[in-house]
C-alpha cells in the first residue's frame, strides 16, 4: 500500500496557463551497465522508500535545494543542519570548491546509511535533490572524484557508469521531474508502479491522505514490455474507480510536448477491491 498525500506531485503540479492536470510520464532505456528512467510526476519523498530500498549500504546526498528550511535571512539551512533537525546521523563533506555553479552539486554533501534516506526526506520537500547510492562508505578523495564526474558530466549520456562503485543515481527537480539510473532492473518497474498509484491516489484523496495499492509485477511487465515510453492522464472514473489512459509515445515526454490524444492501454484501479487491471481502449 502507498500512502498518497493530498499535496502530492500530481495534485500540486499543472501544465500551461490553463493549469491542465500534469500527466504521468515514464520512459525507460536499458543501456550498458544500467537502466535509465525519466518520469513525472513525483516528489522525492514519494520515492524515498524505493531509493532507500535499493541503496545498498550508503547514500551520498550531493545536492539539496528547498524552501522548507530557511533561516531568519531566508537563507537555506545547510544539509547537515537539516539532517540534524530530522534526527539523522550523517557525515558532511565540503564540496564548495567544486560545486559553485555546477548543476547537481551543493556546497556540502552528506553521507548516511541508505536506510536513513526516508527519514531524512520525511515531512518536507526539496525542489532539487541529487542522491548517489553505493555499497561502501566513500572517503574524501572518492567524494571529490564523484563530484568532479558529476560536474563534468555530458548530460546527453548516462552518469552512473562514470561513478565507480555506485549502483543508483537520482536527480529530482521542481518536486516533479525524476531522472534515475540504476544497475537493478527492478528499480524502473518500482518507479512505474509508484507513479500509477500516486496518480490514482490524486483522484481519490479527499482528506489528508489515502492508501492505494500498487499494480503487481505482471501488470507492469506487460506495459513496459510492450513499449519503453508512456504518458498517462486520468480518464473517466467514479468515487471508487480510477482510470488512467496510457499512450505509447516515440520518445520521453517533456513539458514542451502536447499530451497525446490516442489511448493505447487503460489502467483501471478498483479502490474497493484494491486491485488493478489493464484494458484495451
Amino acid at each position: 500500500m502507498v500512502d498518497v498525500e493530498r499535496y502530492g506531485a500530481f495534485s500540486v503540479n499543472s501544465v500551461g496557463i490553463e493549469r491542465a492536470p500534469f500527466p504521468l510520464s515514464f520512459s525507460v532505456r536499458e543501456l550498458p551497465g544500467c537502466w535509465v528512467v525519466h518520469a513525472t510526476a513525483a516528489q522525492a519523498g514519494e520515492l524515498a522508500d524505493i531509493l532507500a530500498g535499493n541503496a545498498m549500504d550508503t547514500v551520498a546526498v550531493m545536492d539539496v535545494a528547498t524552501n522548507s528550511f530557511l533561516d531568519d535571512q531566508y537563507v537555506q539551512w545547510t544539509p547537515s543542519r537539516i539532517a540534524a533537525h530530522q534526527g539523522i546521523g550523517c557525515s558532511p563533506h565540503d564540496l564548495s570548491a567544486l560545486a559553485r555553479g555546477v548543476p547537481g552539486l551543493g556546497d556540502e554533501a552528506l553521507i548516511m546509511h541508505g536506510e536513513d534516506l526516508s527519514g531524512f526526506l520525511s515531512g518536507w520537500s526539496p525542489y532539487e535533490l541529487t542522491v548517489v547510492a553505493m555499497r561502501d562508505t566513500p572517503d574524501a578523495e572518492q567524494l571529490d572524484e564523484m563530484a568532479l564526474a558529476i560536474g563534468t558530466a555530458d548530460f546527453s549520456r548516462p552518469i552512473l557508469p562514470t561513478l565507480p562503485g555506485c549502483c543508483l543515481w537520482y536527480s529530482g527537480h521542481d518536486d516533479c521531474y525524476v531522472w534515475l539510473e540504476s544497475t537493478n532492473r527492478h528499480v524502473p518497474r518500482a518507479v512505474f508502479r509508484r507513479l500509477l498509484a500516486l496518480m490514482a491516489g490524486s483522484a481519490l484523496v479527499t482528506a489528508e491522505h489515502v492508501e492505494v495499492t500498487e499494480p503487481d509485477d505482471s501488470f507492469v511487465e506487460a506495459v513496459i514490455g510492450e513499449h519503453g515510453h508512456w504518458t498517462g492522464v486520468l480518464g473517466a472514473g467514479s468515487p471508487t474507480t480510477v482510470t488512467v489512459n496510457l499512450s505509447a509515445v516515440s520518445e520521453r515526454w517533456m513539458l514542451s510536448h502536447p499530451v497525446p490524444q490516442q489511448v493505447d492501454r487503460i489502467a483501471v484501479y478498483d479502490a474497493v477491491k484494491a486491485s488493478w487491471h489493464l484494458d484495451k481502449p
